[in-house]
């Protein structure tokens, strides 16, 4: 009786034993779910941080981070040009961004990016991502429109400092939306229909106050692009050969519900004057369009590029705007240029030398907003100004995560780049007096200035 006795106990004893084994196994989360374990191993991944897992689930995490510290001095401007008018010298964040990307399994990705720099905080991309078929992917959230080359280019990879001036006042950036993209073979095309601007508490209180009021649609926007690729095999060559046009609608994230205005600085973000603006004017609807022809060989890059946008007042007349811009950069120690086909948009560069390469690049750039080209005339005529800018650029790749960057630009801007209502001196009148008024100029007018301007960046 005894030893039966034993083997109970023996038995019950195992068996609460492999119970509490199991118990120890299984793992739940926070809300009180049982989960399934996917154990990860920890890698560095050309210095970023990603943990993948170590069986077949395909997931991945890892963080992308930037930094990037510019300086900026300016000189060369007009001698009548007033004290208090004067363009000053500094230095900026231009971005701290912190971003955590994920695989979570073979099908799903997400995205989180956001921007903290000089203090501000800016949400950039937010983004659910179906990636479960081969040739095509769809995509929610807030995220970079595919229209522009040098807009869909990470700033990490960026040739110059800054992109240009036709990029900042006619390529749309960021939006909320739906995006549909197929590749295959160098064949790239994509669909988006996108909303609202939605970075920041600015432009999200414009879209929650109209909504309180007359209670508009909040606007939308269909965008498609297509893209040929010469050479999508080749290691050392390749062209792009890009096409894309855009309608938009009013937007309730605009200032202004129903009303445009263009803009730019004169490619630099350091001093914030824009000499190049229309004002704010009445709107139905609006076309975007561009060509582009860049590529690659070796050690050479190059882009050619002009965009157009046709607005539609509400009286059904039209008007015109456009702008364009060559640049190109050569690598002089051996390296060679790369171009990520799927993403239709030049990534890192391979370095020639253990101590990095140097690449030395050069730009010309044309914007004009003077949809309204007479002289003569009235206030009422939107003539936002015209400007060109002629760069030089030197970037030092340390290594694959420690960039510098060294550029010189000359602008030339006409005597229409006198800010929003005429708000910035822009020439001389008969009487020899600085004036506002760009009718009453006389002789060369127009704000034209150089600049130096350093970046220090690093990726990790």
């Amino acid at each position: 009786m005894r030893k039966v006795s034993l083997i109970f106990a023996l038995l019950v004893a195992a068996a609460f034993s492999a119970n509490a084994q199991k118990e120890q196994n299984e793992q739940y989360n926070q809300y009180g779910v049982k989960v399934d374990i996917d154990p990860l191993q920890a890698e560095a991944q050309d210095g970023i941080l990603v943990l993948r897992s170590k069986g077949d689930s395909g997931y991945k995490i890892w963080f992308d981070n930037r930094v990037q510290t510019d300086g900026a001095i300016y000189f060369g401007e007009p001698d009548w040009l007033p004290a208090n008018e004067q363009i000053s010298n500094g230095l900026s964040v231009r971005r701290a961004r912190f971003a955590v990307k994920a695989q979570i399994d073979k099908n799903w990705y997400g995205e989180v990016d956001m921007d903290m720099a000089n203090g501000v905080f800016e949400l950039k991309d937010a983004i659910i991502r179906y990636t479960g078929f081969e040739k095509f992917t769809f995509q929610v959230g807030s995220f970079k429109e595919i229209f522009s080359i040098q807009r869909n280019n990470s700033s990490r990879y960026l040739q110059f400092i800054e992109r240009p001036m036709v990029c900042s006042a006619l390529a749309p950036s960021r939006h909320l939306g739906f995006n549909a993209n197929y590749y295959s073979k160098g064949v790239f095309l994509n669909l988006g229909i996108m909303g609202p601007e939605i970075e920041g508490e600015e432009t999200r209180s414009f879209v929650e106050e109209s909504s309180k009021g007359a209670g508009p649609d909040e606007g939308l926007t269909y965008t498609f692009k297509g893209i040929y690729q010469p050479g999508w095999n080749k290691d050392d060559w390749g062209m792009h050969l890009g096409v894309a046009a855009s309608y938009r609608e009013p937007k309730t994230s605009d200032e202004t519900y129903g009303k445009m205005r263009y803009s730019a600085r004169n490619s630099t973000n350091i001093h914030r004057k824009k000499y190049i603006d229309t004002g704010d004017f009445a709107f139905d609807h609006y076309y975007r369009y561009t060509g582009e022809l860049a590529g690659y060989w070796k050690g050479f890059r190059g882009e050619a590029v002009y965009m157009g946008n046709t607005t539609i007042l509400p009286d059904g007349t039209g008007k015109n705007f456009f702008g364009w811009y060559v640049q190109g950069g050569y690598l002089l120690f051996g390296g060679t240029q790369r171009y990520d086909g799927a993403g239709a948009k030049f990534t890192r560069v391979k370095r020639g030398q253990k101590w990095g390469d140097v690449e030395l690049c050069g730009r010309v750039e044309f914007l004009d907003l003077n949809a309204d080209k007479a002289l003569a005339g009235n206030d009422q005529k939107i003539m936002g100004g015209s400007s060109m800018a002629y760069a030089l650029g030197l970037n030092y790749y340390i290594n694959d995560h420690v960039k510098v960057q060294l550029n010189w630009q000359y602008n030339d801007n006409d005597r229409f780049c006198s800010g929003k209502g005429n708000k910035f001196t822009c020439g001389v009148a008969a009487d020899g007096t600085p004036t506002k008024n760009p009718y009453k100029t006389v002789g060369k007018a127009g704000v034209d200035y150089q600049m130096v301007a350093m970046r220090f960046e690093i990726d990790f």
